[in-house]
């Protein structure tokens, strides 16, 4: 395995299976494309710092769908916490996020609140959309443990029943902007007629082998641009008797709002409703919570053409 990616290293994942381990990973770098997404929205370092966890976390767990118009979306949700609304979602590469949080509550507590500070007893659920077949799996489990990625592990083990590891991990770089990696590695079945499952078997060797290599993946390491994703691979396992790493995918910022689109839903209104919505200059504003973009929209440009 060698380098072939020059320094930074941002903004793309790369996939990898271990076939003597019976084992599979992903790991996933973020820089403008989180930076661009944090900016739009200008939240507190504690809002900020969890949108980032839980859009790496999306971008890890949506890279691996095979189906390129699947969607992944990740949405946590509490009736009693500091942020009642978190929703991320992952398309082709492309990737949105914003939370909803009440600014008192965040001020009570502290700068540096622990998951269940932020989301009491909240809810984590994780679905999978297949375009290509019209399927949708989804999961939901507790926030219960102490990181977005233990929750993940805990959808896995519970929806799937496939032992997981997740890391997360960020640091800021020179310019003082994020720079966030993760790590996700999965046991996989052997599936043959006549023999055990190995995902039903969570004392397996194998499993044990590769999850203590992966817990030694260090944070500063994921979030270092100036190693590339397959030197940190090449790290874990080269010890390994083969390695593969799978086909890389760029990612970027991608909110499917726009103003032909918008004004597309909107005529889908009556004409008395849509005049409801407007100001008093005639004019129906509407917010998109993903790329904190005000969309104009004036009644004049849903009057029909006379003929």
């Amino acid at each position: 395995m060698t380098d072939t990616v020059t320094s930074p290293d941002l903004d793309r994942a790369i996939g990898f299976t271990i076939p003597e381990r019976h084992a599979r990973g992903r790991i996933v770098r973020l820089g403008p494309v989180l930076d661009a997404i944090l900016h739009a929205h200008a939240y507190p370092p504690a809002i900020e710092t969890l949108l980032a966890e839980a859009l790496t976390l999306a971008a890890l767990l949506g890279s691996t769908l095979k189906d390129a118009g699947g969607q992944l979306t990740l949405q946590a949700q509490t009736q009693n916490g500091v942020v009642s609304l978190l929703v991320c979602d992952y398309r082709g590469g492309e990737l949105r996020g914003y939370v909803q949080y009440d600014p008192d509550k965040l001020a009570e507590a502290g700068p540096n609140p622990s998951l269940f500070a932020l989301f009491g007893t909240g809810y984590l659920a994780v679905t999978f959309d297949q375009a290509a077949t019209n399927e949708r799996y989804q999961g939901i489990v507790p926030l219960d443990g102490d990181s977005m990625a233990a929750a993940a592990e805990s959808y896995f083990m519970q929806s799937e029943q496939i032992p997981s590891l997740i890391r997360l991990g960020m640091r800021r770089d020179a310019s003082g902007k994020l720079v966030a990696g993760g790590l996700f590695l999965q046991h996989l079945p052997e599936g043959e007629v006549g023999r055990e499952r190995l995902h039903t078997r969570l004392d397996h060797p194998e499993w044990e082998h590769v999850e203590a290599l992966g817990q030694t993946m260090g944070a500063d390491e994921l979030g270092d641009a100036s190693l590339p994703l397959e030197t940190l691979v090449w790290r874990l396992f080269n010890e390994e008797q083969e390695v593969r790493v799978l086909g890389n995918v760029a990612l970027s910022r991608g909110c499917r709002c726009d103003p032909e689109y918008i004004t597309s839903v909107l005529s889908k209104f009556g004409e008395a409703e849509r005049t409801d919505m407007a100001d008093d200059d005639g004019f129906i504003t509407v917010d998109c919570a993903f790329c904190a973009t005000k969309f104009p929209v004036a009644l004049s440009d849903f009057t029909t053409p006379t003929l």
